[in-house]
């Protein structure tokens, strides 16, 4: 698997998993709707700063993203 579909679906599950939208998660972690859709698509490549916004706005550790189940 391709990090970025392993980064897109484990963001995608924390999200599910704390009851946020797409939008209130890009709000908070202030990066636009569309980019973390990407993102969780695994079709945005975003940086390691993008990654630990996205991390701190979830109240998780970065690893929590890129970790294999």
């Amino acid at each position: 698997m391709d990090v970025r579909q392993r980064v897109g679906l484990n963001l995608q599950a924390l999200r599910k998993a704390k009851g946020l939208s797409q939008e209130e998660l890009a709000h908070r972690a202030d990066i636009h709707q569309t980019y973390l859709s990407g993102v969780e698509r695994g079709r945005r490549n975003p940086s390691v700063v993008v990654l630990a916004r996205i991390a701190a706005a979830m109240e998780e550790d970065i690893e929590a993203l890129t970790k294999r189940h």
